[in-house]
């Protein structure tokens, strides 16, 4: 039987919108919104886009447009970012667009915000132009979006319409302890990053609970952390599918990135010691296996963080398999 701590929290998805080896954008979205309805008829709670830029096996640059699509494709799991990547963008537009969204889709949209660019340097410059801002001005520029979305905003001279006086949920995500010192100081809901920087993950989630401050937004720390999870109806089938991401990572790991490829029956040969030593420290929470092996290995990561959502990414090549994972998943959460 499923651990009870992992029944009685909500799951999530992350999707990174992959372009899988021999397909193209416009694919990827149309298997992201079948999967973003396959997990709405399963009960996950929300489906989150993430903004990454000038990647081959990424499609979700468009980050806001992506999550319109997914939105008016689906009836009532909730949409949002996972996330907006803040130093790319004005406060004022990304308030604009959030104000968009909630507007058409109300009570269903989140906005997570980050502090890194979500790509390298020179695509950062290349997408700010003039504008100058940093990661350092991320607290700024997260309370100048608080600003706008407030009703009392509504006599200033600069005003997000759409947006002003709309309940639109605000998350920080992170992967470091600055970030959790900020969700804590400013009362928001915290995601960390632990599917693929699990360094700090443990004391950064502790930090965050021992610091926080109750706001208007939130009574309580709220915790959710996002986990890779590769699931299939055997563990060896599941270890077979999870090459995909393992070749998907160490692309990261050398700077080879390619789109997401397919399965093969053995690593050998496409990465060295190294390369799959760096691998399995990046990706030091990813759970793959059958539904035992999942449920087991969930209820002990669950047991040491205590979280209040748990998050789900799984790269895998086959949309069918990618869908099958998640009903193994959530499977393993029905379980009586």
């Amino acid at each position: 039987m499923a651990d009870k701590l992992i029944q009685n929290i909500p799951f999530s998805i992350l999707d990174l919108a992959p372009i899988t080896e021999g397909n193209n954008a416009g694919i990827t979205f149309k298997n992201s919104l079948r999967l973003a309805r396959r997990v709405e008829e399963l009960g996950f709670n929300r489906y989150w886009l993430a903004e990454h830029h000038n990647m081959e096996s990424v499609a979700s640059s468009a980050t806001s447009v992506l999550i319109g699509y997914i939105a008016g494709g689906t009836n009532s799991i909730r949409v949002g970012s996972g996330g907006i990547m803040l130093p790319n963008h004005a406060p004022l537009v990304v308030a604009e667009q959030f104000g968009t969204l909630a507007s058409l889709y109300p009570g269903r949209i989140d906005l997570g915000l980050g502090r890194a660019p979500g790509t390298d340097q020179v695509t950062a410059r290349a997408l700010r132009r003039n504008y100058m801002e940093t990661a350092q001005d991320f607290p700024e520029d997260v309370m100048a979006l608080q600003t706008y979305f407030s009703a009392e905003n509504s006599g200033a001279k600069v005003r997000a319409i759409p947006g002003e006086g709309l309940d639109i949920p605000i998350w920080i995500l992170g992967s470091s302890t600055d970030s959790a010192r900020l969700a804590a100081h400013l009362g928001l809901p915290y995601a960390f990053a632990s599917h693929f920087a699990p360094a700090h993950f443990l004391e950064a989630i502790e930090l965050y609970r021992r610091n926080f401050r109750p706001s208007q937004h939130l009574a309580r720390p709220y915790v959710m952390a996002c986990v890779n999870v590769i699931a299939a109806d055997t563990s060896e089938e599941a270890e077979r599918l999870a090459t995909s991401f393992f070749q998907l990572a160490t692309g990261i790991i050398t700077g080879r990135r390619r789109p997401l490829q397919p399965p093969v029956d053995s690593m050998d040969g496409l990465w060295g010691e190294y390369e799959e030593a760096a691998v399995r420290q990046m990706m030091k929470y990813t759970f793959i296996g059958d539904r035992g092996r999942i449920g087991r290995d969930l209820a002990y990561f669950q047991q040491r963080t205590q979280l209040d959502e748990l998050m789900v990414t799984s790269h895998i090549y086959d949309p069918q398999a990618r869908i099958h994972s998640y009903e193994v998943l959530k499977s393993v959460q029905d379980e009586r």
